[in-house]
């Protein structure tokens, strides 16, 4: 699975402004209504439910919020780079400027997770992270996002 599947340019934001973990599922949440026609409200309500069974900052100051949602019929993805940091309860307890945040419809199933080992494998990559951390340009991220990473896991 490639994340270039998952995620469009439009559905990368390169420097939302956040003050709480709260704040930015909410801000990744309008625009994920924006760019799938559901509501902001069934999204954002979703995205916190899965936060309640635990956190979704897995470290390195990485979050992915994920969520099943029945009237979505594909997996859709988005970026988002804050602009300062924010306390995600992470598994590290180091805040988190990095959210990927993943929708899948209900009966996803196998794709879902295999969507979410890309994404944590991509951004696993302490090479991709630095140059997503300082970038201000969208494009720029989302190529960093979608490139493969075949060629650097081959040494």
């Amino acid at each position: 699975m490639d994340l270039g599947d998952l995620l469009t340019k439009e559905a990368v934001i390169a420097g939302l402004k956040a003050k709480s973990k709260k704040q930015a599922i909410q801000e990744m949440s309008a625009k994920a209504a924006e760019l799938t026609g559901l509501s902001e409200r069934e999204v954002f309500d979703t995205l916190l439910q899965r936060e309640r069974l635990g956190s979704t900052g897995v470290g390195n100051g990485i979050a992915i919020p994920h969520g099943k949602l029945t009237r979505l019929d594909r997996l859709v993805g988005l970026f988002a780079r804050l602009d300062k940091p924010v306390d995600f309860d992470a598994l590290d307890d180091e805040p988190v400027d990095l959210v990927f945040l993943l929708l899948a419809p209900e009966g996803a199933g196998a794709d879902h997770l295999k969507a979410l080992a890309r994404i944590a494998r991509q951004l696993r990559d302490a090479a991709v992270t630095k140059a997503i951390r300082s970038s201000s340009d969208p494009e720029e991220i989302y190529a960093l996002l979608t490139q493969s990473i075949a060629s650097s896991n081959a040494a």
